[in-house]
């Protein structure tokens, strides 16, 4: 046993600080960026914020207002070949914003191939709680053999090393985070975690030394925590609860008390293991939680709220493209980042108050 003794830090405990800037207007601010990717060698241009490979919303209806928008969205490993079909016939522009994603035994490889074959999804997203498994690591170098001109995103994991072994063993794109989600509940059921910042510092540091790119999934509950993961180095940003409770998440409607709500929950929780695989398997444990978020309608006020915010921080710091953002960011420690006083009495339209 070791203890680590530096201190690690998540979004509630830095602000950025501004700087003078020669921007006028938010306007000029420009958030799309171009990657090449490493081993897949093909590019991508578009507004680089992912929403969720979570069933309610890694759906085909968020991917085609996200789309519209030029951000992704990651589908859940549960969508059906003949769903993706019928979507793309109607939308076929939507294909170029969307990540097929897949767990990683042999009946979710089948899947992938044939998804792949069929639709022509050219993102994949391999997605597992604990990518420190040598498993996990394996699967990534088969599917990198299988589909070598595909981007591969592959996570999750919170520590450099694990990133470097994971870029060379076939993966474009790292995915960040371990419990820091809202429905997520590994922290409380195992103990085990990373603060999302510094996760995000150190690991987007390990990628960027091998030309790859990382994700940070997890831990927004604001836009500006969106400004700080791309300020702390990320490429990319997976939106889960920011996301959810909209009409393009999967669910009815139901009301509570005379206010409206959509149902929301972990892909580790009682609730979506008894869906998908009818029981919690004897030998884990649940490690994700259900609950009724408020309902907000279309997400596309949601995004140009997300979009306004990361453009006012660019300009905060004089950053006129996402790309110099990292650059142009001094994270300073606080102990307080905003005024709670109104926030258990006053009800406001503001995303983050929700």
């Amino acid at each position: 046993m070791r203890i680590e003794q530096e201190v690690k830090l998540d979004f509630k405990d830095v602000l950025i600080r501004p700087k003078r800037s020669t921007l006028t207007s938010r306007a000029e601010v420009d958030l799309v960026r171009e990657f090449k990717f490493k081993h897949s060698d093909q590019t991508w241009s578009g507004v680089p914020i992912i929403a969720s490979n979570m069933d309610h919303t890694g759906t085909l209806a968020m991917a085609k207002v996200l789309g519209q928008h030029q951000l992704l969205t990651a589908t859940h490993k549960f969508m059906l070949e003949a769903d993706w079909l019928s979507f793309l016939r109607e939308n076929p522009e939507a294909l170029n914003y969307c990540f097929v994603s897949s767990g990683t035994g042999e009946k979710d490889f089948n899947n992938l191939q044939n998804i792949i074959e069929n639709v022509g999804v050219q993102m994949i997203c391999l997605d597992v709680a604990n990518g420190y498994s040598q498993h996990f690591v394996n699967f990534v170098r088969k599917v990198r053999a299988a589909f070598p001109q595909h981007v591969i995103m592959a996570g999750n994991v919170v520590t450099g090393e694990m990133v470097e072994e994971l870029i060379i063993s076939g993966a474009d794109i790292v995915k960040i985070g371990i419990g820091p989600g809202s429905v997520c509940t590994t922290r409380s059921k195992t103990g085990v975690g990373y603060p999302q910042l510094s996760a995000i510092i150190e690991c987007a540091d390990a990628a960027h030394g091998l030309k790859g790119l990382v994700c940070a999934d997890g831990g927004c509950t604001v836009p500006g925590d969106i400004a700080k993961a791309f300020a702390a180095g990320a490429d990319f940003v997976m939106l889960g609860g920011m996301f959810g409770g909209h009409d393009e998440s999967t669910g009815e409607v139901i009301e509570k008390n005379g206010k409206q709500y959509k149902r929301f929950y972990g892909m580790s929780s009682t609730e979506a293991m008894n869906k998908y695989h009818g029981k919690i398997a004897d030998y884990r444990a649940s490690e994700g939680k259900s609950v009724y978020v408020p309902y907000r309608g279309p997400v596309t006020d949601t995004v140009l709220d997300v979009l306004g915010g990361l453009r006012s921080s660019c300009t905060y710091v004089g950053a006129q493209t996402l790309k110099e953002l990292s650059k142009r960011t001094t994270f300073i420690r606080v102990s307080q980042q905003i005024n709670e006083i109104f926030n258990t009495t006053l009800i406001t339209d503001s995303i983050g108050d929700r």
